[in-house]
């Protein structure tokens, strides 16, 4: 994998796509000292339509929120992260056309998805459309309507990467994507197509150097002893670690409780040899190379300790694969996750479980992540999913997703919200109330927080009320579209507090994590 060549690339994309990003809310009558009116229905001359009006008065509402800069910046993001993910799904044939987006099949800067458009077969094409474009030979208009389609398609198997594209994010999809010198011909010139291959780690890698400078910052703040928010720490924290071996420790300590042994041959399959191992330390890493790097045998103990172990170990007799509980409580960009995948996936496979089920079994029993930057937890999502789509080619076909997420912070949920959620049920209410506080500021302490435990956690039959009818509360909010935004995110932040708040209980108080 050419590092070089992706921090270079990734740096470079960061300033390029916030400047073009900008651009495009300049023409939309949106920069960082002035805004044409919310309500206008017309910028710079030119005639907005309905949709392009309701996106704008997102975007404003956004920008009054959190800062212009700050969404410049996230929408900018957004971009790279969709960008990276469907390189990475392109190169190894995990897009479910089978119609490359960047490139063509030898691997040229000319779209296959261009070529192919009055042909695609994906979810809400509007093929008169693409017919009208094609005609009037507006190549780059298409090209932008097809990544948009794309990206929305993908929605049904990828949620948490490629939410449906209908807000400000469309209106900021920068121009002259098919140019060369622009953030996706980049892309493809600079980093050489094999990197991409079955190695989602790259996709850590470009996050790292994605936010290098921003980390940069960081640190000469806290030499000046200047205020860290949660943004600025998620910064700070290298996103590619050295990844655990204790769960394959676990283990093989359960198999020697079970009265089980692992020979020599299998030994050799799952351990590396002293030479495979210094290979692997300096860099030289194959892709294809699933063995247990970071696997640890138990030190030498006193016996006393011994004897205690020796006790632990018997609970372990009964053990078996789905009952293994991992999690990475600040998992980056799912660096560990992902390998972590691979371990487990050997554990299954020893135990006798087909492929298929053994990722099934992965995602809804053994692997957690969480972290306080969204976009983090975006991509650590991503990476566990290409792990379940590289052992099971029909896997886009399931319903199963991963138990992985971004902390939420119940700062922004207003007590009118909570009381229509709990629609006067006192016990509902007490454990609402329990659950903000302890999630308020919850992207400030992250990992740290200490959730006590509680058994008997009421139903939620307030949930009825925000989902019975999410088209008819739509309507409601029509007239006013920040209303409706606000809406939707602390009732996000509500259904979130509440899992993190039992996840956090769950593996602070018994339950074992390898």
């Amino acid at each position: 994998m050419d590092k070089n060549a992706i921090k270079k690339y990734a740096v470079w994309a960061r300033k390029e796509l916030i400047s073009r990003v900008a651009q495009k809310a300049q023409q939309y009558g949106i920069t960082e000292t002035e805004m044409v009116d919310a309500g206008a229905d017309s910028v710079n001359g030119k005639v907005l339509s309905a949709e392009e009006m309701q996106q704008r008065r997102a975007l404003i509402a956004q920008i009054n929120e959190k800062g212009y800069q700050q969404v410049m910046e996230e929408v900018a993001y957004t971009w790279f992260n969709r960008f990276s993910a469907l390189r990475f799904m392109e190169v190894n044939g995990y897009l479910p056309s089978h119609v490359r987006v960047f490139t063509d099949e030898n691997n040229a800067f000319k779209p296959q998805i261009l070529a192919e458009a009055l042909h695609l077969e994906l979810d809400k094409l509007d093929k008169d459309k693409v017919y009208a474009l094609k005609e009037t030979e507006q190549t780059e208009e298409l090209y932008k309507y097809l990544l948009i389609v794309q990206c929305n398609a993908l929605n049904s198997i990828l949620p948490g990467m490629f939410q449906t594209i209908a807000d400000y994010t469309e209106l900021l999809l920068p121009d002259n994507l098919l140019r060369e010198g622009s953030v996706i011909e980049q892309m493809i010139s600079q980093i050489p197509e094999d990197n991409w291959q079955d190695a989602v780690q790259i996709i850590g890698w470009l996050y790292q150097y994605y936010n290098s400078e921003k980390k940069d910052d960081v640190f000469a703040a806290l030499k000046k002893k200047m205020s860290r928010s949660p943004r600025r720490i998620s910064r700070r924290r290298p996103s590619c670690l050295p990844q655990t071996g204790s769960c394959g420790t676990w283990w093989r300590t359960a198999l020697d409780a079970c009265g089980w042994r692992v020979t020599r041959t299998q030994k050799a399959q799952l351990l590396p040899t002293p030479e495979e191992q210094a290979a692997y330390t300096v860099g030289n890493r194959d892709p294809e190379d699933t063995k247990w790097h970071y696997y640890l045998e138990e030190a030498q103990q006193e016996p006393q300790v011994q004897a205690q172990l020796a006790e632990i170990r018997k609970q372990y007799a009964d053990l078996t694969p789905e009952q293994i509980k991992v999690i990475d409580p600040c998992c980056g960009s799912g660096h560990i996750l992902a390998y972590l995948f691979d371990v487990l996936m050997q554990i299954y496979e020893n135990y006798g479980y087909t492929p298929r089920d053994a990722v099934t079994s992965i995602l809804q029993n053994n692997l957690y992540g969480l972290d306080i930057d969204d976009r983090a937890a975006q991509l650590a999502y991503f990476a566990v999913m290409m792990k379940a789509r590289r052992y099971d080619r029909r896997f886009f076909s399931h319903t199963t997703q991963p138990h992985v997420y971004a902390i939420e912070e119940s700062n922004r949920i207003e007590k009118p919200d909570v009381e229509y959620f709990c629609n006067g049920k006192l016990e509902l209410k007490d454990a609402m109330h329990i659950i903000l506080t302890q999630l308020y500021d919850a992207k400030e302490y992250g990992s740290i927080l200490t959730i006590p435990r509680r058994t008997g956690m009421p139903s939620m039959p307030g949930l009825t009320r925000w989902q019975t009818s999410p088209r008819s509360i739509e309507r409601v909010f029509a007239k006013n579209y920040s209303l409706w935004c606000r809406w939707r995110r602390r009732w996000h932040r509500i259904r979130c507090g509440r899992h993190q708040s039992t996840l956090y209980g769950q593996f602070r108080h018994g339950r074992k994590v390898g």
